[in-house]
């Protein structure tokens, strides 16, 4: 009896470690196609301003795991700009991206983040819904389908921003 509980102990671990490591496959699949829309986001925007160089910043802050999906986002082409990608902690440090993704899940943090930017043209993606409530340009959700997005246009054209026509049409929702 005692060896067909250790043998059904062992299906049992070997089961777990396996639904663990589909499930943290599925994790990374979902970060990497996170930042697949992330890239795209910046491809398909237009900044009023951008400083002198050939260069686009983009900061991530608060994603929980998905710092090294956005981290291989450096060098790609976004129009003739090439990607630098940093992993920020502090507000005041987004005020050199142009790109800002936060996975802060906590409304008066997202809001602290916002309000340090100002009117900054920078395009802000939330991962969190508590992130489209506080008011970011573009909120990437996870859904029980896959991932989806909605934009508030009015909070990008503030921020002197032009989302193209096509991203507009793709968006779940648009406000």
């Amino acid at each position: 009896m005692t060896q067909r509980l250790s043998r059904v102990g062992r299906a049992l671990a070997l089961g777990l470690a396996a639904f663990t490591l589909v499930g943290a496959a599925a994790a990374a699949d979902d970060q990497r196609l996170r930042a697949a829309f992330v890239l795209r986001f910046a491809q398909y925007t237009q900044w009023s301003e951008l400083p002198a160089g050939g260069q686009l910043q983009l900061c991530a802050a608060g994603l929980d795991g998905g710092d090294d999906e956005m981290r291989r986002l450096a060098g790609r082409n976004v129009g003739a700009r090439v990607l630098q990608v940093s992993i920020i902690e502090l507000p005041r440090e987004a005020q050199a991206c142009q790109v800002l993704v936060l996975g802060h899940d906590e409304p008066a943090q997202l809001r602290r983040w916002l309000r340090e930017l100002g009117d900054a043209p920078v395009l802000v993606v939330g991962t969190r819904p508590e992130a489209w409530r506080a008011g970011v340009a573009i909120a990437l959700l996870t859904e029980p389908q896959g991932l989806a997005f909605s934009i508030n246009l009015s909070e990008a054209r503030r921020r002197g921003l032009g989302l193209s026509a096509q991203m507009l049409k793709l968006a779940r929702e648009v406000r």
